[in-house]
């Protein structure tokens, strides 16, 4: 289930307070998981988003390889 537009426009990301990038429509996360990653180049950070709802702790995030 996306992530409504809007919402991805204010969301950031806890971590580093960069802007996330929407990837709730090609889940590529290890359990398949849709996910919401941080457009850091230092930080990157993947969120799930569980039912629709981005899960944005970073003790729940993953770091893409």
């Amino acid at each position: 289930m996306p992530v409504e537009a809007s919402l991805i426009q204010i969301l950031a990301c806890p971590a580093c307070y960069a802007p996330l990038e929407d990837r709730t429509d090609a889940p590529s996360g290890p359990a398949s998981e849709p996910e919401l990653l941080c457009t850091s180049g230092d930080c990157g950070l993947a969120y799930p988003v569980r039912d629709g709802i981005p899960v944005l702790l970073v003790d729940e995030a993953r770091r893409p390889a």
